[in-house]
């Protein structure tokens, strides 16, 4: 086994859980010589083709359960959480302005993320609206216009296309969900186990 591989991160910027394992996923492989790469996904298309739903929609005891664990895993991981007052929201543009960052710049994309997820899980900005993600760009020194044409782009589209086929191609069902050496982790919880996994080569 190679313990140099990347590790893969999917998740959707709608996600609570995808949210704290994007806090705490980078310096962890760190740790153990790994780099992480980023693939944001659209959950809404994922659930549709698997016939499943979002954990947290709907009133009833499952629903009511998932949106106190948010709370409550963002306190045992030390992570600020605001829950946001639209939930969930369609994240294709902010997935669409990673993907564009992305193939500039990998960490500008990467400081996005994390403006984008915060944006959303502290500030509770709306980062469904184009205007919102052009805004946490250009807040990193991102040309706000180039930005606004690239998230209407055949080519962008295509690439944000591609990456949720990969995704339901390598069985990927919820977010957010990490894949170490042919070995898949759902869920921040999960984090643990990764560690361990990381550290010991396999268990």
């Amino acid at each position: 086994m190679n313990d140099k591989n990347p590790i893969d991160f999917w998740f959707d910027f709608s996600s609570p859980y995808g949210y704290l394992m994007s806090e705490k996923i980078d310096a962890l492989a760190a740790q153990y010589g790994r780099k992480v790469k980023w693939h944001p996904i659209l959950l809404g298309v994922i659930f549709q083709v698997n016939g499943a739903r979002p954990p947290a929609e709907g009133t009833g005891s499952k629903a009511k359960y998932v949106l106190g664990d948010f709370h409550r895993s963002a306190r045992f991981m030390g992570i600020p959480y605001n829950p946001p007052s639209r939930f969930p929201l369609p994240t294709q543009n902010a997935a669409r302005a990673y993907y564009w960052l992305h193939g500039q710049d990998c960490g500008l994309a990467r400081q996005f993320a994390h403006a984008a997820y915060r944006a959303l899980f502290v500030d509770d900005r709306d980062i469904s609206a184009p205007d919102t993600v052009l805004d946490i760009a250009a807040g990193l020194g991102v040309d706000r216009a180039a930005l606004a044409t690239a998230l209407q782009s055949p080519e962008i589209k295509a690439r944000l296309k591609e990456e949720v086929d990969r995704a339901l191609a390598i069985g990927v069902f919820g977010s957010p969900y990490v894949l170490i050496d042919g070995e898949a982790f759902f869920g921040a919880d999960r984090l643990p186990q990764i560690e361990k996994w990381l550290e010991s080569g396999g268990f």
